[in-house]
Parts: C-alpha cells; sequence; structure tokens
C-alpha cells in the first residue's frame, strides 16, 4: 500500500482543494481511501458533497484512582506530562479530568495498582464511500469534540482507520501547521505533497514543512497555488534549498473557488479546464510512482 501526505504549512493554501482533486484523480487508477486528518476543522466532505456515515467513537482513558490502594507515593502526578493528576505531599491524589492527554503513564507507572482505567470520548470518526461522477473513493473523516484540547490522539485514531480501510492507495489531508499533529499525520508516508503559494508567510511555512520532510527522511513534491498573487522565485528558491521539486503550479482563480462552492471538484465541475487537466496528471504521477 502507498500513502500521500498532502500538507501545506500556512492554513488556506489549498492543500484540502489539491486532496480531494489529487485523489479523485488517482481512483481512475488506484483503489483510493482518502483521509481527512484536519480533525479540527475537517472540510474534505464538504469539497466533495458528500454526507459522513459510519461513525465511531474516538475514547482515550482516563485514571481513575482506587484509594483503597493508594500508598500516597505521588508516581502518577510526576509522571504526568500534562499535569492531569495532582498529589500534594501527604495527600492522596486527584485528576483534572480535561487536562488528561489518555498517555496511560500513571496507569504503568502506579506501584500499587491504584488507577483503573476509565474512557472518555473526544470525538469521531466517519467512513464514507464517495461516488463524484465517474470517479468513487474511500472518505475516512476525524472529527474532533468542541472544546477538547488533546487533537493529537483524534489523529491517530483516525489515521489508524484509514490504513486498516486502505488496500491500495491512502491519501491524507493533514491540518495547517507543522506541529504534533501534522508530524503525526505524515509520518510513515512515502511521499508528501506541501501545497504553497507566493506570499511570504506561504514560503515561510513551505520552509518548515520541507524541513520537517528533511527530518523525518520523507521525499517531498510541492504544489504553488494560487500563482499569480505574488513572486515565485522566493518558493524556488526554498525548494532548492531542500532539494524538493516542484511538480505543478496552478494559478489563481475563479474556476476553483465555485467548484469548491457547488461542492463539486473541478476535476468533476469542469474537466476541460487547465486547471483540472494538471489534477488528473499529478493524480496519475502519484498512481505510478506510490
Amino acid at each position: 500500500m502507498g500513502c500521500v501526505a498532502v500538507t501545506g504549512g500556512k492554513g488556506g493554501t489549498g492543500k484540502s482543494t489539491v486532496a480531494v482533486n489529487v485523489a479523485l484523480a488517482a481512483a481512475e487508477h488506484r483503489d483510493v481511501v482518502l483521509a481527512d486528518l484536519d480533525v479540527e476543522a475537517p472540510n474534505d466532505h464538504i469539497l466533495l458533497n458528500a454526507e459522513l456515515e459510519g461513525r465511531e467513537e474516538i475514547r482515550i482513558m482516563i485514571p481513575f484512582i482506587d484509594y483503597s490502594k493508594c500508598v500516597k507515593c505521588g508516581t502518577c502526578a510526576k509522571v504526568c506530562d500534562t499535569g492531569a493528576v495532582l498529589a500534594p505531599k501527604g495527600r492522596y491524589p486527584f485528576t483534572l479530568p480535561r487536562l488528561c492527554s489518555g498517555c496511560r503513564a500513571c496507569y504503568f507507572a502506579c506501584p500499587t495498582k491504584a488507577i483503573a482505567e476509565g474512557f472518555k470520548v473526544i470525538g469521531y470518526t466517519y467512513r464514507t464511500e464517495v461516488v463524484s461522477g465517474s470517479k468513487s473513493l474511500t472518505l475516512v473523516t476525524g472529527v474532533l469534540r468542541e472544546g477538547e484540547e488533546h487533537v493529537t490522539p483524534a489523529v491517530l485514531a483516525t489515521k489508524d482507520r484509514a490504513l486498516k480501510e486502505s488496500r491500495d492507495l491512502l491519501v491524507i489531508d493533514t491540518a495547517a501547521g507543522s506541529g504534533n499533529t501534522v508530524t503525526a499525520s505524515i509520518d510513515g508516508s512515502d511521499l508528501i505533497i506541501a501545497v504553497t503559494e507566493p506570499t511570504p508567510l506561504g514560503v515561510h511555512d513551505l520552509e518548515l514543512v520541507l524541513e520537517l520532510a528533511s527530518r523525518l527522511g520523507v521525499e517531498a513534491l510541492v504544489v504553488i497555488n494560487k500563482v499569480g498573487i505574488g513572486p515565485k522565485e522566493k518558493v524556488a528558491d526554498i525548494v532548492v534549498r531542500y532539494g524538493a521539486r516542484i511538480i505543478a503550479e496552478v494559478p489563481y482563480s475563479k474556476d476553483i473557488i465555485e467548484s469548491y462552492v457547488k461542492g463539486v471538484p473541478i476535476i468533476e465541475a469542469d474537466p476541460s479546464n487547465p486547471i483540472a487537466s494538471k489534477f488528473r496528471e499529478l493524480g496519475k504521477y502519484l498512481s505510478e510512482v506510490v
């Protein structure tokens, strides 16, 4: 099974547009699963005009302390790196569930087995069969519940479900940025498509993403989106510096905006459009090299 991660650093560069269109284009040649790992603001289903289905809960462990077994040693608080367990000296520890990331460190560290595993639901994953024109793919979507602070467990749960569904080609759409959630999303990928724009913030975040790809040892290709709104030279300089490669340039166009509003990817909404041709070429290329 091959895996391609579409990421972009700066929000709003068009990574979801690229991910959806490329995934559909690749679906002409391969059995594709598209995973929307932007769990705080998933929108691939909106671009595909799809109703989310197949909901499953994302659960994380919450510690419950059995005070009949607790010896007030404070070990649970010492190993908790989120401050979810507090142990005042000489007193029983207590938990702050909202801060708990579900890592289970306290559970495994407790010398008297005084901690029992409970759970809380932090979000949901969905599995949706999508048909768009003559193409079809499986969409796996992660959605974090409102107010939840620990994003990475939801990302990992969604990625795990997508990996279980994938048999041929997995296309991952990451969140914006270059932090832990993005790292968790692209780790293990065969290839990264970094979507950027010719603006100062676009260039800045492209460098962060390419640095991340370099550290993870993953080959990176670059798509310059919104060509025409600024100079491309600095983008090219960053690409050369990191040994990456520009594989496509997509002009700033009202056509993409209109397809976005309609909920129909441009490769289906306007197949003869030159931008649609670029996405089809990119999807075909990925289906051949990954």
